[in-house]
């Protein structure tokens, strides 16, 4: 993915991400979510959930799988951004962690990336 950076690459499959889910019945409801422990790549609400997702993108899926990068350490700040969130924004809805992976060989020329979304992750 040469010639891309990789923060561009990130917001790219993201936007990914986001119409995958809407496509399925998610209302996007935050992206890129900062706070003092971390980054919410995106927030949704899908019926009963508010979802906190993590996207991970990479070239392929042939080595290692892209959910294999959210590792314990991510995970533990991932859950304490995704509490400090609910706390500026409270509801009614059950938060679910979950992951997004996104496999791109072109990078963003790829036509169409694989997304494989892993609900309750951990």
């Amino acid at each position: 993915m040469s010639g891309e950076s990789s923060y561009d690459l990130g917001l790219w499959g993201e936007a990914q991400v986001a119409l995958y889910l809407q496509d399925r019945g998610h209302q996007i409801v935050d992206r890129r979510w900062r706070c003092r422990f971390g980054e919410l790549d995106l927030v949704t609400e899908d019926g009963n959930y508010l979802c906190f997702v993590e996207v991970k993108l990479r070239k392929n899926k042939e080595q290692v799988p892209a959910h294999a990068f959210v590792t314990p350490s991510k995970q533990r700040k991932l859950r304490l951004t995704a509490e400090l969130y609910l706390s500026q924004y409270p509801t009614n809805l059950q938060p679910r962690l979950d992951i997004a992976e996104v496999y791109a060989p072109k990078g963003r020329k790829t036509q169409t990336p694989t997304i494989i979304y892993w609900e309750n992750a951990f």
